[in-house]
Formats: structure tokens, sequence, C-alpha cells
């Protein structure tokens, strides 16, 4: 958590892990996007166990702003008696509670259809509703910190009102010198509504307002091109369907790259003026220092993958003859080496996959799954103007919620498996912190949901007795790796060098940015593949490039997932009670220290290095399966 303590964000995840199969009462394949009201009820999550109706939301929402004048009465006296900052504590609570189901019920709406102005409306009132509360909660930190050190440790001994904080203070003061007076946090409060324009802008024009060409699917038919189908066509085998897509989507992009560039720079130049204000050196260490994460550990994350970008070369070149194509092209790189192995499931076939894959992590778990796939927990298929890909949002006082697109594909199985992986992260946290420590970080979010993609993973190759569907799944694999570590890894180096741009004062125009994206797919994918002129584009489609150095947590999660899967399989229960506390240890300590109990230590490029030699190990036995064929 920031240092400004009521800023109320989703866990957006798992993006673009969607196809456009056939489910019986889901949405109709081909054809024009579904309306939502002809999705099944059954299927839709169930935000009424937020609120019951608009009414409730509404009184709600006249409950925060009355409970704003309340907490500014403490303005002042954090510093005359201990129990008057417990009191002020307890009611920012009160206030993030009810702040964190108020936006939740408000945006999950809006992301069921992105285009229904009403919730477009209510979202936008709860944003400046928070900022406000932002406002009025910002003198609470400054106060604390101008407490005597040796006072406020009295207060924390006297007042049993305050252990629920105790983490809190020592992160708070351990920040200190970027904490600023209370009159310049108010301002800075005051600014995040105006300062997200930026993100709303690129989220406006690429979810509501962008209008994709109809395409040719494989029977030949015209079909209309959307961000949840175009992952079905560029894995299609027709190569014609591929190159496509691709380039209908693209080119899309590139119609707007300018706008892209604007928003894009827009909001760089909001973190960095946050950063700068708040006495940081640069953007990354702002965003690192949130979580005390050194920043040895982004730039070990690069470095380390750089000295084995060896196998990924490989792979491709791999690819490249399996596909017999005299060149491979970027639109050929999502497409599956094994052609004739189709793994579709039903989605109440999806859940009985997943509920026995998850297996080894004991019967407590196995019973908060179950409860998730029946209690409303998610929001299943496409419609039309719903948000792309998938989420989960952990909701203080509520259970968690998970927005799919799930169209049939085995890679929408594992993406089922990784936002449980977040819920019942939140699930467990909210039952077992308070809230004050009942939030965990990005960078522990990502081991929770990819556990369970690799225990997912695990269970199909131990369990298939076909040939074919071992090398479909040995390529899934390699996919993932490929997907998550290589590919966010070159996420996260792009957004570093853009921000070292922009803080040298460059602009960053679309001409620069589809530069550096170019170079960076070139070093990324290696000698044997065409890097097409339409992906220099691609960085316009990133919604993850909107929340700063946000992505290198993927690869760090997916790294010390795959060491806790082997803990886990391996040894037993022993690991297995490890893993379910650190599920509950929500944000009561530093990310490192969590994963440090739970048997993995992130401060070493370690768990880096075994996970891409088990990428290398798989690939070799992909190899020799395919050179004996």
């Amino acid at each position: 958590m920031r240092i400004l303590a009521m800023a109320i964000l989703p866990f957006f995840l798992g993006t673009m892990l969607l196809s456009s199969t056939t489910v019986e009462a889901g949405p109709p394949a081909g054809g024009k996007v579904p309306e939502r009201s002809e999705i099944s009820a059954e299927f839709k999550w169930r935000l009424t166990d937020i609120y019951a109706d608009e009414s409730s939301w509404q009184a709600d929402f006249e409950k925060l702003k009355a409970q704003l004048p309340e907490i500014t009465q403490f303005r002042g006296k954090l510093g005359n008696a201990a129990s008057d900052l417990a009191a002020c504590l307890k009611k920012r609570d009160e206030i993030g509670v009810t702040a964190g189901k108020l936006y939740a019920y408000a945006r999950m709406h809006r992301d069921e259809n992105t285009a229904d102005a009403k919730y477009q409306g209510m979202t936008g009132k709860i944003e400046t509703l928070l900022a406000e509360a932002g406002a009025a909660t910002a003198y609470i930190e400054p106060e604390i910190l101008a407490i005597p050190e040796a006072k406020l440790a009295d207060y924390r001994k006297q007042e049993p009102g305050l252990k629920d904080y105790s983490f809190y203070f020592d992160n708070l003061l351990r920040q200190k010198k970027h904490v600023l007076s209370p009159a310049e946090e108010e301002i800075l409060s005051r600014s995040t509504e105006a300062t997200s324009a930026a993100e709303n802008a690129f989220n406006m024009l690429a979810h509501a307002d962008m209008r994709f060409p109809e395409v040719t699917d494989e029977d030949g038919k015209k079909v209309q091109l959307s961000e949840g189908r175009y992952r079905s066509f560029i894995m299609s085998p027709d190569r014609n369907v591929r190159e496509e897509a691709f380039k209908g989507l693209f080119d899309t992009y590139n119609q707007y790259r300018n706008t892209f560039a604007a928003t894009l720079g827009g909001n760089v130049k909001k973190n960095i003026f946050y950063a700068k204000t708040r006495k940081y050196k640069t953007t990354l260490e702002s965003s690192l220092e949130a979580d005390n994460v050194p920043q040895a550990v982004y730039d070990n994350l690069i470095t380390t993958v750089h000295a084995n970008l060896g196998p990924l070369h490989r792979y491709v070149a791999l690819k490249k003859k399996a596909l017999a194509v005299d060149e491979m092209h970027m639109y050929d790189l999502y497409t599956p080496l094994i052609r004739d192995v189709k793994l579709t499931y039903e989605y109440d076939e999806a859940l009985k996959v997943i509920h026995t894959a998850l297996a080894p992590l004991g019967p407590e778990y196995a019973g908060i799954l179950d409860k998730s796939f029946t209690s409303g927990w998610m929001d299943v298929y496409e419609n039309k103007g719903k948000q792309t890909g998938a989420y989960s949002w952990g909701v203080y006082g509520a259970h968690p919620f998970v927005l799919l697109n799930y169209h049939n594909r085995y890679d929408d199985v594992s993406t089922i498996a990784h936002e449980l992986g977040h819920a019942i992260h939140s699930y467990y946290s909210h039952k077992s912190q308070p809230y004050a420590t009942s939030q965990y970080t990005t960078f522990t979010a990502e081991v929770a949901s990819t556990t369970n993609e690799i225990l997912l993973i695990d269970h199909m190759l131990k369990t298939t007795t076909d040939k074919r569907v071992r090398l479909y799944l040995i390529n899934q694999y390699l996919e993932a790796v490929r997907a998550t570590v290589y590919r966010q890894t070159m996420f996260a180096e792009f957004e570093k060098m853009i921000y070292a741009k922009a803080e040298e004062g460059e602009t960053l125009t679309a001409d620069l940015l589809d530069a550096m994206w170019q170079e960076l797919n070139e070093k990324y994918y290696g000698p044997d593949i065409v890097v097409d002129k339409e992906i220099n584009v691609e960085w316009a489609r990133i919604p993850h490039f909107y929340w700063d150095f946000y992505v290198y947590q993927y690869v760090t999660g997916y790294a010390a997932a795959t060491a806790l899967a082997e803990q886990i399989q391996k040894e037993g229960h022993p690991a297995q009670q490890r893993y379910i506390n650190f599920l509950k240890s929500g944000g009561s300590d530093y990310s490192i220290e969590i994963l440090k109990r739970a048997g993995v230590d992130m401060s070493t490029p370690k768990p880096i290095e075994v996970t891409l030699q088990k990428f290398s190990s798989l690939l070799d036995e992909l190899e020799k399966i395919l050179s004996e064929s």
C-alpha cells in the first residue's frame, strides 16, 4: 500500500487469455458479440452481495460523505493522546471499508459494459468522493510523523487499540522522509481525480470507442474482430486467419497511435510528478519503496533474463521449424506447435479439473474453492462492451469477485485457476487480518495466482496418458513462461526505458515508443523471427503500463510460485501449511519477508534461474519428442 492510504484499486490480471468457442447458455459462436442480457444469470457475478440495490449504494455513499467531516475533527489532535490516535485510525478504516465497497460496486457494474453511461457516472461520482476522502485524511500521516518517536512508542504500548497498526507504524516511519506537510498532502490527495484523466482516456478509447474490422474465420465466414476474439484467431492453425486478425487489430491501434502516446506520456508525467514531489530520485524508486523492495530485485530480474535469452531463441527457432514456414512472423508466435490436439472444456468440466488439480493445497482450501464456484463470485462470458481480459477484485466485508471472458480453451481453464488464486488469497487475507493489514501487495498477489496455474499444469502433465496431449501441455507450459517470464520482463524493461527517457526530459512520441518496442522484440525473440512493423504499436494496447512498474511482479510471482508449487507437491502438509499461512498474512509484513517464511527468497536471482532452467529442460524434452516423431 502506498503512503496515500485512500487509493483503492482492483487487481486487473491475466489479460487476453480469451477465445471464441461456444458453450451452452454462453455467448454464441461467430457473428456479433452478444449483449449482456443474452447471458444466463448463473454465469454472472452477484454484485447484490455488495449492495442489494442502487438505493443501498446511494445510502452508503451518503454515509461516506457524512464520515468525512467526522474524521477531520481529529486534525491537530493526534499528538495529544493515544486514544485520539486510535479513534482516528479506526474511523479511517471505516471510511476505507465503505469506500472500497462503493467503488467496487460501481466500477464492476461499469466493467460489465464500459459504454454504459449510467455506471460511468456512478464510477465518476465515487472517484470524486474518494478524492475528497483522500484530502480529508491527508493530515493523518504527517501528524503521526510529527509525534516524537519516543512518544509514539509510548502510545503504542499504552493503547490496545493501536495494536492492529504495528506494522503500519513501522512502515510509515521507514518512509518518513517522503511524507509531506499536512497541507501538501491534502493538495496531492485532491489532485488524484484530475491526474487520472490519462488512464481514463486510454480505457474509454481502447475499450469503448475503438471499433475493429471484420475478419474471415477458419470457415470462411466474416466475423467481427474483438479483443476477446483476437486470442482465438492468433492461435488459429490457418495462417491467413492469424495474419488478417493480427493486421486488423494492430492497424486499428495504429490509427490512434499519437493519441495513445499522449495518454501514456501523460500517465508517465503524472507518476514522475508524484515521485519527485515526494522526494524520490526516480519513479522506479518510488514504486519499489512502497513495499520495501530493493531495486536490485528489479535490476536482477532483467539481467537474469538477458542472460537466459538463449532458450527463448531456441524455442522460436523450434517453432519456426515445426510450423514449416520460410519466415517466422509475430503472428505465428502464439500458434500451438501441436495442431491436432484441441483441449476444450465446458465451464462445469473446467471447474472439476481445477478442483482436482488444486487438491495438494488441502481440504480447507478445497472448501473455499467450491464456495467460489457456486456463490456468485464469477462473471464468466464475454458480452458487448465488457472489460476485456480477466481480473480478481477483493472487497473487504464481502466475498471476492472474478471477471472472466471464458471460451472453453485450456488457457481459459488456466485463467480461472489463476484468478481464483487471487480471489482465495483475498478471502484468507480478509478473514484473517484486520482491515489495516488486510491488503496484500501485488508482489505477493501474483504468487498466489500463479501457484494455482502451475499446480494445474503439473496435474495435467502427471495424469495424461496421451503422447500428443503431453506435447500440447509441454507447449502450454513453455508458452506460459514465454508470455509471463520473458514477455513481462520485456514489458518491465520497456517501462524502465520510457521512464528514464521522460525523467531526462524527453517527450514520449509515438515514433520513439515504436522504435523502443521494436528494439526490445528483436532482442528478446532473436534472429529467427521477423518483427513485423505492425507489432511496433503493441505498447499502446497494454493497460498495465498505466500502473507504474506493476508488470515485473508477474515475473517474480511466477518464479516464487514455481518454487512453492514444487515444495507443496514434494513436502506435503508442512509446505501446505506454510502456504496457507502465507495467504493469511495479507499485508502484515514486507512481501520479501512473508515469502521467506513461505519458503522462497526473492532477494536473490535463484528463483528466476530455477524457473528458466525448468523452461530449458522441458524445451529439451519437446525437441527430443518432436525429432523422434
